[in-house]
């Protein structure tokens, strides 16, 4: 069967319950390798929609001005794109409603719901969809053999750094600092870590281990 060579790529990524055979089970992720900023969206628009230059920024500024003061106010705003809403939170445990002030209520974030027309327009669907890679990302994390062999090539003068891990093992930069700490935890730790700058290096405490 012919490779897929158009469609949205994607890869997948382990969840941290397992399935029956015991392996992590699958999510899939669309990969971004490039994020439109709005300068990106004001040259696009000056070139192939006909706006002039700085126009989309200063509209996206004045919107977000506006929106801001009537999400202060506590109230909802539409727009094309969806319906944006303030969330609050209410503090501690309650059950009676008299007892329930201004005092126990916080600022939660924004709520945002797209709108039926945005979701039918930007499906990325269309084309169907293609993997990016065979391999399952950040999987091999859950290889010990995989692992101890990248900690083993990973030491440079003595000591393993994020980045030189990456490299070996495959992780992503907050997978790969997330397995060294983790390493450095529990009652028979494997690694120490101390910070050099704005470097963490990770040391062996074993020498003689088969890392």
């Amino acid at each position: 069967m012919p490779r897929k060579t158009d469609g949205v790529l994607f890869e997948l990524q382990p969840r941290p319950t397992k399935g029956e055979d015991g392996k992590p089970l699958l999510y899939a992720q669309p990969v971004v390798d490039h994020k439109y900023t709005l300068d990106d969206i004001d040259d696009f628009c000056n070139k192939y929609r006909h706006t002039s230059k700085g126009e989309m920024k200063r509209f996206f500024y004045l919107l977000e001005e506006i929106a801001a003061m009537w999400l202060r106010e506590g109230q909802r705003v539409e727009t094309p794109f969806g319906s944006f809403a303030p969330k609050i939170k209410l503090l501690g445990e309650h059950t009676d409603p008299e007892k329930v002030t201004g005092r126990d209520v916080i600022y939660g974030g924004i709520e945002f719901i797209p709108s039926k027309q945005f979701l039918k327009d930007a499906d990325c669907g269309r084309h169907g969809f293609r993997l990016w890679k065979s391999r399952v990302g950040n999987s091999q994390m859950y290889d010990k053999k995989v692992m101890d062999e990248a900690l083993r090539k990973s030491v440079c003068h003595g000591y393993i750094t994020i980045k030189t891990f990456q490299v070996y093992s495959g992780l992503k930069n907050k997978s790969a600092q997330r397995y060294l700490d983790s390493l450095c935890q529990g009652e028979h730790p494997r690694l120490r870590r101390y910070k050099e700058g704005r470097t963490w290096h990770y040391t062996i405490l074993d020498p003689s281990s088969s890392v």
